[in-house]
């Protein structure tokens, strides 16, 4: 962009709109709540209505290995204690992961991890047999947040 369009595009007639509610909170002050499996918590961030997504900074106890599960849409992951991954694909603090939609697999965390994560769509969870467990997604996830009266920053949904 020139400065001559720069200058033209800061007297156009969009003007910023103050948003409806605050963009920021501190997670820090929700408290950890169980989620799907033992030995796992989560903070719930947000939800996406529209794809079933959600975000949420998750805690798993050290070796604690999830079960068989797919992601119908991506997940991004941002590692920011511990580590955990597949195999020898493993990340640790500051690593991000991406799970790409379709995705199916079995992370392990031998010493745990805290991790930043944006699901774009439900978390599918699988039996032995293959059939479907359960499934995870963004109204499930604020049904959860809201029994462990922890989704108050969440009241607009």
């Amino acid at each position: 962009m020139s400065a001559e369009q720069l200058k033209r595009s800061e007297s156009a007639t969009v003007k910023a709109i103050k948003p409806s509610r605050p963009a920021f909170f501190d997670p820090s002050t929700l408290s950890w709540a169980p989620w799907a499996m033992e030995g796992t918590y989560f903070k719930l961030l947000n939800v996406d209505m529209k794809t079933g997504g959600f975000t949420m900074l998750l805690k798993v106890d050290p070796d604690n290995a999830a079960p068989v599960h797919g992601h119908p849409g991506a997940v991004e992951v941002y590692v920011v204690e511990g580590e955990f991954g597949y195999g020898d694909d493993r990340g640790g603090v500051g690593a991000y992961g991406y799970e790409a939609a379709g995705s199916v697999h079995e992370p392990t965390s031998p010493g745990g991890t805290v991790m930043f994560a944006v699901a774009h769509g439900p978390i599918v969870g699988y039996n032995d047999d293959g059939s479907i467990a359960g499934i995870i997604d963004g109204q499930s996830m604020l049904a959860l947040a809201r029994e462990h009266d922890v989704a108050e920053h969440l009241s607009h949904l």
